[in-house]
């Protein structure tokens, strides 16, 4: 009985330090998950409008390739050892449209925050947020270093996951591509999940006011324990994943951000489609973890996407 070839991952690359940083990772979890590596360069001014080039094949074939990109990572993986089974693709086009596309075929894509092109004082490129937003698999985009956040929470030590929990509506496959990430390397896994406090009503007058609840801790409890149903099944799949559950009142972005510290991954999950908002979008929790999150940040679209 034959059994089907995994997908791929997909690395984006421009010949950026960004993008070499995003290659590294994506040989990683490549080699982590037993998949190929595609290594893709879109070419944004193609010259005389060439059709796309591929080139594939082991890295001591000696193909020739008029893309100075593809080759100079050619050149920087050729004699390591240990690497994925390696393909290289030059395609022409707007990256912010070729990298969706390709994402159909891929399990993961990994790019970086910021590409050759882009202005030095943006936080993220615009090819990142597009991937992001549109792609049809999970996407993975790695920061430069440096990235200072704030806070002085204590954290667990030890390779960390962060995953972001929405504690009205859970997002199943968010959660567990967190635990699968979690499983594979070995990392303990930090369930965020924010409440808002004080807890406010709509008044009669159109204006808000503090809800009748007993006090912060039943809101925090509560939670919680929503929190641990989300999960419970997850845990069972996954039963050497250390789990920590973690509830703080206020905005979730800040503490997805400052939870960023030092860990391996922050997990987010993209908006499902709805009557009200048909297309793709990121969601203000989303894009704001994108622009600060000090560690990579994977953005998983919904099942129904």
């Amino acid at each position: 009985m034959s059994t089907s070839h995994p997908q791929p991952v997909v690395a984006a690359v421009d010949g950026s330090d960004d993008s070499r940083r995003a290659l590294e990772w994506a040989l990683a979890e490549a080699a982590r998950r037993g998949a190929d590596l595609r290594v893709v360069h879109v070419r944004q001014y193609a010259p005389f409008l060439q059709p796309a080039v591929l080139v594939a094949g082991p890295l001591e074939g000696g193909a020739t390739d008029d893309d100075p990109v593809i080759g100079d990572v050619r050149k920087e993986l050729e004699g390591r050892e240990g690497l994925p089974a390696l393909e290289f693709i030059t395609r022409d086009g707007l990256p912010a449209a070729v990298l969706p596309e390709m994402s159909t075929e891929a399990q993961l894509l990994v790019l970086g925050s910021r590409g050759r092109g882009g202005f030095a004082s943006l936080l993220l490129g615009s090819n990142g947020v597009a991937a992001a937003r549109d792609a049809a698999c999970p996407v993975v985009v790695v920061p430069p270093p440096g990235r200072e956040v704030h806070g002085d929470t204590p954290l667990p030590t030890g390779p960390r996951v962060v995953v972001g929990l929405q504690s009205d509506d859970p997002d199943e496959t968010t959660l567990r591509f967190a635990f699968e990430h979690a499983a594979r390397t070995g990392a303990r896994l930090q369930v965020v999940a924010a409440y808002p406090w004080p807890v406010l009503a709509f008044g009669a007058f159109g204006d808000f006011t503090p809800a009748p609840v007993t006090d912060q801790d039943t809101v925090e409890r509560a939670t919680l324990d929503v929190a641990g149903a989300a999960v419970d099944f997850l845990r069972k799949a996954h039963p050497g994943v250390e789990v920590d559950l973690w509830a703080a009142p206020g905005d979730a972005a800040g503490h997805l951000v400052a939870n960023s510290r030092d860990a391996e991954l922050v997990v987010v999950g993209r908006h499902r489609r709805r009557l009200t908002r048909p297309a793709p979008m990121l969601g203000s929790v989303t894009q704001a973890v994108l622009l600060h999150a000090a560690s990579p940040v994977a953005v998983v679209p919904p099942a129904s996407a």
